[in-house]
């Protein structure tokens, strides 16, 4: 196993999430990439514990990834499991797990702040933390040749991942309204979302 995260992890992280996945028995799958999540955590019938992350990461969100689905383990054991999935409990386990790593000896300098700002209060993702996401997609291997929504020209045309059509409008606080063209229906997008431009 620690030759496994070896590819995947920061070096200097290696061994403490070893620890972490051999105190919480729990069972790691690296899978496929999958567009709508970088990873999930669930109970099995039998009663073990499984966790997946999309091999596709960079090493810097895989650690965030990782830690972020034990934890969902970590609360589920300590509060029971009428917990909500990305409530109070999880964010407190979260902080509390991830503290260890928010180091300069396993991420860059420019990352600490954002991981800092971002760990006072985590969200369900870290994608919905827009500049930490942005910061992140930096380190990754194969760069997109997507855009951001927030990069977009009003009144532009963009294509998601499951091919709909969307035409952006106004920020609204920290989202766009973006209206779908197939049925007219409004949308918010977070600023950082991945899209394909059509026409500006």
């Amino acid at each position: 196993m620690r030759e496994i995260l070896n590819k995947y992890l920061p070096e200097r992280a290696v061994d403490s999430c070893f620890d972490l996945i051999e105190k919480t028995s729990v069972h790691l799958k690296i899978v496929n990439e999958r567009v709508t999540r970088h990873g999930d955590y669930r109970r099995m019938p039998d009663g073990r514990h499984q966790i997946t992350v999309n091999a596709s990461l960079n090493k810097y969100r895989f650690l965030i990834t990782l830690v972020h689905e034990i934890a969902h383990l970590v609360a589920f054991e300590k509060y029971g499991r009428s917990i909500k999935p990305h409530g109070v409990e999880w964010k407190r386990t979260f902080q509390y797990l991830m503290l260890p790593f928010i180091r300069p000896e396993i991420f860059p300098s420019q990352l600490l702040p954002l991981l800092a700002k971002h760990f006072k209060n985590p969200k369900a993702s870290s994608s919905t933390d827009a500049r930490l996401s942005i910061a992140l997609q930096q380190f990754d291997v194969q760069q997109s040749d997507k855009s951001y929504v927030f990069e977009l020209p009003l009144g532009s045309v963009f294509r998601l991942y499951n091919g709909k059509l969307f035409k952006k409008g106004n920020r609204r606080v920290k989202r766009y309204e973006c209206i779908e063209v197939a049925t007219g229906r409004m949308y918010l997008f977070q600023p950082n979302a991945e899209v394909e431009l059509v026409e500006s």
